[in-house]
């Protein structure tokens, strides 16, 4: 009589009764007493399954250890129905826009396959990686590669910029108002009596040129091209303590009253840097930064910000999409949404002049 605990006992090692078989859909419709067919409808998404059986339809999937097999569902569609994204990590716009996009697709019966642009990797690579995964349209956030380079070879898939630094035909631009934005920025501070308001540029950036044409615009508006000074930066943190420290080492009376930052970031790293140089935000210098982003809300931070709607962007992209894939439009699209300010506690009425003897503004 053989060893029951050997080698080829029943559920031994090294025999296939040993190997877990992977369980399928039809063990999950016999472990619910449903056909396949309607366990197939629920891991779709689609209606005909009431919510107790997607209940357990979903119970017996996590009892069994059951997983779709995604990449097989799409090879046998005809259509993916999937929405390529092209983000940065580098704004935290982006990175809010991108959560949006989710739920977005989801209500046009969409999903997503998301790729960054990083350093390592070229923006025109990871577009051509998107498009080998059957990516039906490709939403780009910030990119900052000139459309025809980004897309040579996409052909006929519909392209939607989100904020992108150039526009160019033959493709779908959802897009801040920016001159509306910081003439918005402007025209708080101003009401708050400043006329030093210096911008700290956003050099190459998306929006950079728009938002520094819009601050130009509106200082002159209130008669105040004389005051006009831009600071050369772009939307790093780094890139406003440079500027603060530039600012310091001149005299203090020449210290501008309030600035307004290319974005949050940059806002951020200014307003680090006149702390630490022991000036007070907002009695010694107000500042506004542009975005609204998490940063923005921190309570230590309490930045006055210039908010963009990262969820309205979304949705607005991915309809663009859904137009042109579901309906046929072939028309492009400027879709430009309107900002609002929302002030915090980095902005405040300026301050008085500084003392005879030079020393620190008060």
């Amino acid at each position: 009589m053989g060893d029951p605990g050997g080698a080829g006992a029943s559920g031994g090692p090294g025999t296939s009764a040993g190997r877990r078989k992977r369980p399928t859909m039809s063990d999950v419709a016999a472990r619910v007493g449903v056909s396949q067919a309607l366990v197939s409808l629920v891991f779709r998404n689609q209606p005909g399954a009431s919510a107790d059986t997607r209940r357990r339809v979903f119970q017996a999937a996590e009892e069994l250890g059951y997983r779709p097999d995604t990449a097989a569902q799409l090879l046998r569609r005809t259509r993916s129905r999937q929405l390529g994204v092209l983000f940065t990590m580098r704004h935290p716009f982006d990175v809010g826009v991108v959560e949006a996009l989710y739920p977005a697709a989801r209500k046009h019966g969409y999903t997503l396959v998301l790729n960054a642009m990083v350093a390592t990797r070229g923006e025109r690579q990871s577009m051509e990686e998107l498009l080998g995964l059957r990516s039906e349209a490709v939403i780009t956030i910030g990119a900052t590669s000139s459309w025809e380079h980004l897309t040579t070879g996409v052909g006929r898939t519909p392209i939607v910029e989100i904020n992108p630094r150039t526009r160019a035909a033959g493709v779908d631009v959802v897009r801040t108002a920016e001159r509306k934005g910081i003439r918005q920025a402007v025209d708080h501070l101003v009401a708050l009596g400043h006329r030093a308001i210096a911008h700290i540029d956003g050099g190459r950036m998306p929006g950079a040129t728009e938002r520094r044409r819009g601050y130009r615009a509106a200082m002159r508006r209130h008669g105040l091209a004389d005051h006009i000074r831009v600071h050369p930066g772009d939307y790093t943190e780094e890139s406003g303590a440079r500027v603060a420290r530039a600012l310091l080492a001149r005299a203090p009376a020449q210290l501008p009253t309030a600035v307004i930052a290319g974005n949050d970031r940059c806002a951020h790293g200014l307003l680090g840097a006149l702390l630490r140089a022991g000036l007070r935000v907002p009695d010694d210098v107000s500042i506004v930064g542009y975005d609204d982003s998490q940063l923005a809300r921190l309570s230590f931070i309490d930045l006055t910000s210039v908010r963009q709607e990262a969820a309205e962007a979304a949705e607005l992209a991915v309809r663009a999409a859904a137009e042109r894939l579901d309906e046929g439009r072939t028309a492009d699209r400027d879709i430009v949404l309107d900002p609002t300010l929302v002030v915090r506690g980095s902005t405040g009425p300026p301050r008085t002049p500084s003392p005879p003897d030079g020393g620190l503004l008060r």
